[in-house]
């Protein structure tokens, strides 16, 4: 379950709340309804680009941590300060002894907006979400149509391959994985991650056949 954009401050305060607790409590109370019913496997939280390795801002991820206490909480950084050499250690560090997931990002390299694929575990569970590798659609955020070419990208088999070996890694180290892929611009996350399951040959079994005809035939 994503956190909503208040939290993160893709809203930059601008939040349709009278107060910063009213909005987490808002939160708190919906994705109490999954954890109960055991259908949350964690909160992801995405921070903007913006959102640069500072002290203010590390107090800040300490702050929804202690607001969404009851969560398995993810951090997803979409700013490349927190894995500079000099700070990457420390960022994983920060994560791991505050029990937070860590979130691999595979995305395009476009500069301070983007993260490297930095495969390390600082939980009993790991999320890996595959962005693409479109390096001109992750730069022009701003253009019109900007959410139709972002994340419009289709992984070749190579690549699909290679990230496999890269995940069966940070299997040996995490007790779960949970791969998402986000590349469904041109609808092409779907067939990847089919391939990819097949990759990996896995196999599920008592899944319910409507959910899964979702993914079946021409897109």
């Amino acid at each position: 379950m994503k956190a909503y954009q208040g939290m993160t401050g893709h809203g930059r305060d601008n939040i349709p709340y009278q107060n910063r607790q009213e909005m987490f409590e808002a939160f708190r109370q919906c994705a109490n309804a999954f954890h109960k019913s055991n259908k949350l496997a964690m909160v992801l939280v995405q921070f903007p680009p913006w959102f640069d390795c500072t002290s203010q801002n590390v107090k800040y991820i300490v702050y929804v941590k202690q607001q969404l206490e009851e969560f398995p909480i993810a951090i997803e950084f979409r700013n490349q300060t927190w894995f500079q050499s000099d700070r990457e250690e420390a960022t994983i560090q920060f994560l791991r002894e505050n029990g937070l997931i860590h979130t691999v990002c595979d995305e395009p390299q476009a500069g301070i907006g983007s993260v490297p694929f930095v495969p390390k575990v600082t939980n009993k569970k790991v999320l890996v979400r595959l962005h693409g590798r479109n390096v001109f659609g992750w730069r022009n955020s701003g253009a019109p149509n900007w959410r139709e070419v972002r994340f419009l990208y289709d992984y070749t088999k190579e690549e699909l391959e290679d990230l496999a070996n890269k995940i069966k890694d940070l299997e040996s180290n995490a007790e779960e994985v949970f791969v998402l892929f986000n590349n469904n611009s041109g609808h092409h996350a779907a067939s990847n991650a089919k391939m990819f399951q097949e990759i990996l040959n896995i196999n599920f079994e008592g899944l319910a056949p409507k959910q899964l005809n979702f993914f079946e035939g021409e897109f």
